[in-house]
């Protein structure tokens, strides 16, 4: 008996092992949950709340084809309609104001400012895979979820010191995102809600971020969304951002 026990025991471990998933190989799983249309075109609602209160509702377009092209356009309130912004492969970006009508790149160095009044940033609006940018390790794990920590690779700029990676076991979601900034002080928590699959992918209906700097909120909701629908690459270059 006491033989068999070992022999089972060793089964098991050795189980155990081969299925195991290093924090590089979470990281792609993830990576590819994200990627996994073609193509993605929502609507989303935004709202900021500031800290006394103050609510203000912005609704966009968000459009995206493959990991790493991305285009946003504020279509209310009218203050901000026809804003837009463009994120295209080796970090890349391009924003339109319809009032100047003119597009710029935005530089490296200005990708921690906030994106037209809300508390995310145009780093945080990216279009990129968390692997093409960040060395993970793997905090702990539990029956539902793995922690991550992720710190820029040596050939990557961010207004982040470190990521800690929630990633909900059953879809390889992020489900909360902690953000550290250059001095090691926690500065935002993103909060996501509602996960369920749509056509096949995984989504978040409902996500909130909190910046502990300011004492700000941005709650972010999906108003509609459809996936692999043949979008143009057309779309996604500085001639189309003007239209």
């Amino acid at each position: 008996m006491n033989k068999l026990y070992k022999l089972v025991m060793m089964i098991s471990i050795g189980g155990c092992l081969a299925t195991a998933l290093t924090a590089d190989q979470i990281l792609k799983e993830v990576d590819l949950t994200a990627g996994r249309p073609q193509d993605q075109n929502m609507t989303l609602l935004l709202t900021v709340i500031d800290k006394r209160g103050y609510e203000q509702k912005l609704e966009i377009v968000m459009q995206q084809k493959g990991v790493n092209m991305r285009t946003g356009r504020f279509i209310a309130p009218a203050e901000k309609k026809g804003i837009a912004f463009l994120s295209l492969p080796d970090g890349v970006m391009y924003l339109y104001l319809p009032a100047y009508k003119k597009t710029r790149r935005i530089a490296s160095h200005l990708k921690n400012t906030k994106f037209a009044g809300t508390d995310f940033t145009y780093e945080d609006m990216e279009a990129i895979n968390y692997s093409a940018k960040w060395r993970p390790t793997l905090v702990s794990e539990s029956e539902s979820e793995w922690v991550l920590q992720l710190v820029p690779r040596d050939n990557s700029q961010s207004e982040y010191s470190k990521i800690i990676l929630k990633v909900q076991r059953e879809s390889y979601y992020p489900v909360s995102i902690d953000y550290y900034g250059q001095s090691g002080e926690q500065c935002k928590i993103m909060k996501r809600e509602q996960i369920e699959k749509i056509d096949g992918y995984w989504i978040a209906r409902r996500s909130e971020l909190f910046d502990l700097r300011s004492g700000n909120r941005t709650i972010m909701e999906v108003k509609e969304v459809a996936y692999d629908t043949g979008l143009s690459s057309d779309l996604f270059t500085e001639r189309y951002l003007e239209r």
